[in-house]
């Protein structure tokens, strides 16, 4: 990497630059993930181009006791708020996107287990990921409709045939929701250890980005799914506690992308103040003193600072209305789905502009694989095209002219 960490934080210690964005260090869960976000630094760019699997990273994730920070206090967790939770996610996308993705999509199977499970699953499963800091995972792309199951012999179970893609954080997964359709078309989950019996997982991932989320294919081979281990029942209306899912998910990708956004300036602007040569037709001696290059960092500081606010009031308006539980209702599901489709969509055209037009300022030396800058873009763009800001403009805009908030739904 170009610029390591070590020299980003004694540049940004100097009363000469220091950067705008600065966490929230009184937060305990924001400090852990800050402290996170520097250990990963040091390789990160190294291992966006190796992708496979950050076994010791996810290690430090464990020992910092992050994954259990949403988990409520009377089942052992911190019982964190979201805002501290996705700030969190958006520290550690500063540096490793597909770091901060894995840790952020570690809590939508435990919202599964909150709004869906039994009084006594909840107890046993989330008890027992606070024991043993379990990372949770997901393979149940809900559009891709390519699994399926017959009743176990013995009748008190399921076995799972098929595949599904798009499995991010199941190649380092403790435990794993698998889904699949049944006869009637109705969708079924289930929570089961990583390692059970016929789970394979493929390693298939070749994204342009997010390179160690390892979201690619898990195939299953008569997977058995106890009835117990399943959550809610095939039949069961969605309601608006349960589609919370869904908001929760673009929470998190929002902060990736914002986190990206800040980790590209951040480092950009350490290379530009350390290693950047003037342009010959500036008529100044430092790439710094350029009338261009302050223009172009602080176009691009503002546009980041206007997303953190939009970050923030959407990661409130989510904490307003979870406590809500199974009371929640549509009118103030939909408001608090407004605010995180506006934040979403702006994270993700700041995080690709800013990604993308901080190589201009920094000059052509920086656009090296052994720097590594360009990893900031491809992960927000990875991400972007699987969440098309086009429908939540839409979605703003019908609300705007009076159609109503948005219908839970995937992605909305």
């Amino acid at each position: 990497m170009g610029v390591v960490s070590g020299d980003i934080a004694a540049l940004f210690s100097s009363p000469y630059l220091s950067s705008p964005f600065q966490p929230d260090l009184s937060d305990p869960i924001v400090a852990k993930a800050a402290a996170l976000r520097d250990a990963f630094a040091v390789d990160a760019a190294a291992r966006d181009q190796l992708g496979g699997r950050p076994v010791d990273q996810v290690r430090l994730l464990k020992e910092s006791g992050l994954l259990i920070a949403a988990i409520p206090t009377q089942y052992g967790g911190t019982g964190a708020s979201w805002l501290s939770v996705l700030r969190a996610v958006r520290e550690i996308a500063h540096t490793d996107g597909s770091l901060a993705h894995l840790f952020g999509y570690h809590h939508l199977p435990q919202h599964n287990v909150l709004s869906r499970a039994t009084p006594e699953q909840q107890q046993r499963l989330l008890s027992a990921a606070v024991r043993d800091q379990w990372l949770w995972s997901n393979s149940g792309n809900a559009l891709s409709k390519t699994s399926s199951a017959r009743r176990a012999p013995d009748d008190q179970g399921w076995l799972i045939s098929g595949f599904r893609p798009f499995s991010s954080g199941s190649h380092v997964a403790d435990v794993i929701m698998v889904s699949w359709e049944n006869a009637l078309g109705h969708r079924v989950s289930g929570l089961v250890p990583a390692d059970r019996a016929g789970i394979v997982i493929e390693d298939d991932w070749d994204g342009i980005g997010q390179r160690q989320t390892g979201s690619g294919t898990v195939t299953f081979k008569d997977v058995r799914v106890d009835d117990d281990e399943l959550l809610g029942r095939a039949d069961d209306p969605l309601t608006p506690y349960a589609s919370l899912v869904s908001l929760l998910q673009q929470s998190v990708l929002l902060n990736v992308f914002l986190g990206s956004a800040q980790g590209a300036l951040d480092e950009g602007r350490a290379y530009t103040a350390t290693r950047s040569r003037p342009w010959i037709h500036s008529g100044v001696d430092r790439h710094v003193d350029d009338p261009w290059i302050k223009r172009k960092y602080g176009e691009l500081s503002i546009r980041v600072l206007a997303a953190i606010e939009l970050a923030d009031q959407a990661a409130h308006s989510l904490d307003a209305i979870y406590p809500d539980g199974p009371a929640l209702t549509q009118e103030r599901r939909g408001q608090a789905a407004i605010d995180i489709a506006t934040a979403n969509l702006y994270a993700g055209e700041t995080g690709l502009a800013v990604s993308n037009d901080i190589f201009e300022v920094m000059g052509a030396r920086s656009a090296t694989v052994a720097n590594g800058f360009d990893r900031f873009w491809r992960n927000v763009r990875t991400h972007t095209l699987h969440n098309p800001a086009e429908y939540k403009k839409r979605a703003v805009g019908n609300w705007v002219l009076g159609g109503g908030h948005p219908v839970p739904a995937p992605y909305r």
